[in-house]
Parts: structure tokens; C-alpha cells; sequence
């Protein structure tokens, strides 16, 4: 943790409790039951998935800051989910264990989120395909995971099951959805720096299908927090050794808006049906 971020040098729960606190009472919502972190390509679901009830600014929020990457929005917003009368939680605002702040900072809005009263999370992310045949703006759901980062959000002697770390229920649910999804095993490196040819081939060996710099370490606390968990990647372009172009995020970005109308539809019909 790095001892500068003030808001979450203390007891992380009781700094969750303090951000779900803060937006129930800036949102006039008292509980959401469901979450989502939109990664790069996803954002445009969350207009998708009902109206907006209240939107904050990510850095207004206790343990919330700006994000350091483009591509994602700095709000936390209250959606009403169509007409159930239940709402979402959609985080705009993901902090990447490479930003320094430290991995408490990474998991804080996945603590919030149970705070706020979230039973399900959707956690999303623009990553790299190892797959040929997963050309750039296919989604896939995530079956399993590898942490790469050397750490874990779990202090202590916390010990979590994380067998079905990603919902079998809810993968099953996003099938009906959407028959044609494919699955994979999504591998998080440390990052900022994009894997090299050789970490790709290591994560292939491994078991891995997709790479990227976020998801494993939110889904690890959301499982500590009780959090039923899907997982849903967009390939955005083909990792190093496989793309015959060199990486940049540019084409991330690019990726992500070509796919978004497509994926967001998906991800808001999903979300109807949890």
C-alpha cells in the first residue's frame, strides 16, 4: 500500500463502508444490488441498462480517484435496472494495481460495491487474445483465472475458496444471452508495460487464453466479500508474438469503440437477467 493514499491506510472495510455511506447518500439509494467496473471498450453499457438515477464524480467519492487511463469515464453511477426496480452500481473509475496506489486502492470499489449492498458483480475488461481465431472485438467470458501480479487484495490468514471464482450460474446465464460466447482463462500481469512475446507464450503454457492488467485481483475480494462474479473480457487485439503489429493502446481504444455498440447491447441484456 502506498502511504501516501491516506483514505485507505486504516481498516479497508470500514473505508468501503465510508464510500457506500457516501454514495447512498448522494444517490438517495440505499442499496444496489448489482455492480459492474466498465473496462475499456464497455462503457456504453451502462446507458444500455436503464436510467440514470445519479452520477458522481469517482474523485468525490472516500477512497475513489481519477482514472489514469483513457478510455475510462471517472464516475460512479446509480442506474435503475429497466423496470425491477432493483438498481446498479456501475464503476467507471478502476484503479490499476500499476498506478502505485497500492492494492487495497484496486479492490476498494469491489469492497464498496458489497457495502453498497451488491450481491452480483460484472467485472469487464479490454485484454489480448492468444487465440487466432478470437480476431480483435470478440467478448468472451472469463471461466477461470491466473494471477501474475506476486500479490493477493487478502490479509492475513484470509482463506478463499476460489474454485468457482467465476459464476458457473452466471456464465450459463450469459449463454442464453448470447449462445456463441466463448469462454477462456484470463491471465493478470503487473503491468503497465505490455507482455513480451516470450510472458505470452508462458501464459499460453500456463493455461492461459486472454492477458491483461486487471479483473483477478477484483474478483479475488469480491469472493472474500461473498460476491457471485462474471467476468466478461473483449478481446482488443491479438498479443505480442501473435499480433503481427506492434501493441499500442491506441488500438485498445480503437477495438473497444469499433465492438461497443455490440458488446453493450450483450452486457445490459445479461445484466436484465440477473
Amino acid at each position: 500500500m502506498n502511504a501516501d493514499d491516506t483514505n485507505l491506510s486504516g481498516d479497508p472495510q470500514a473505508a468501503a463502508r465510508a464510500a457506500a455511506e457516501h454514495i447512498a447518500t448522494a444517490t438517495g439509494i440505499s442499496r444496489h444490488e448489482v455492480a459492474l467496473v466498465l473496462g475499456s471498450g464497455w462503457g456504453a453499457a451502462a446507458d444500455l441498462i436503464g436510467p440514470t438515477v445519479a452520477e458522481l464524480s469517482s474523485d468525490d467519492v472516500p477512497g475513489f480517484a481519477k482514472p489514469a487511463v483513457a478510455g475510462h469515464p471517472g464516475t460512479i453511477r446509480s442506474i435503475r435496472i429497466g423496470e425491477t426496480g432493483r438498481h446498479a452500481l456501475v464503476l467507471g473509475a478502476r484503479t490499476h494495481l500499476y498506478e502505485g496506489r497500492g492494492v487495497r486502492a484496486v479492490v476498494h470499489g469491489v469492497r464498496t460495491a458489497a457495502a453498497a449492498g451488491a450481491q452480483t458483480l460484472v467485472l469487464t475488461n479490454g485484454c489480448g487474445g492468444l487465440r487466432d481465431e478470437w480476431s480483435a472485438g470478440t467478448p468472451v467470458l472469463i471461466r477461470d483465472h491466473i494471477n501474475l501480479t506476486a500479490t493477493s487484495p487478502l490479509e492475513g490468514a484470509t482463506f478463499v475458496d476460489l474454485t468457482d471464482a467465476y459464476s458457473p450460474r452466471l456464465r450459463a446465464l450469459a449463454r442464453e444471452v448470447d449462445p456463441s460466447l466463448h469462454e477462456g482463462v484470463y491471465v493478470q500481469f503487473r503491468g503497465p508495460h505490455y507482455e513480451t512475446p516470450a510472458e505470452v507464450r508462458f501464459a499460453g503454457r500456463i493455461g492461459g487464453d486472454l492477458v491483461g492488467m486487471s479483473t483477478s485481483l477484483e474478483t479475488i475480494a469480491a469472493r472474500e466479500a461473498g460476491l457471485e462474479v462474471l467476468g466478461l473480457s473483449l478481446v482488443t487485439n491479438l498479443a505480442a508474438g501473435i499480433s503481427a503489429t506492434p501493441l499500442s493502446h491506441d488500438e485498445v481504444i480503437e477495438a473497444g469503440r469499433a465492438a461497443g455498440p455490440r458488446i453493450s447491447a450483450l452486457l445490459a441484456d445479461i445484466v436484465a437477467r440477473i
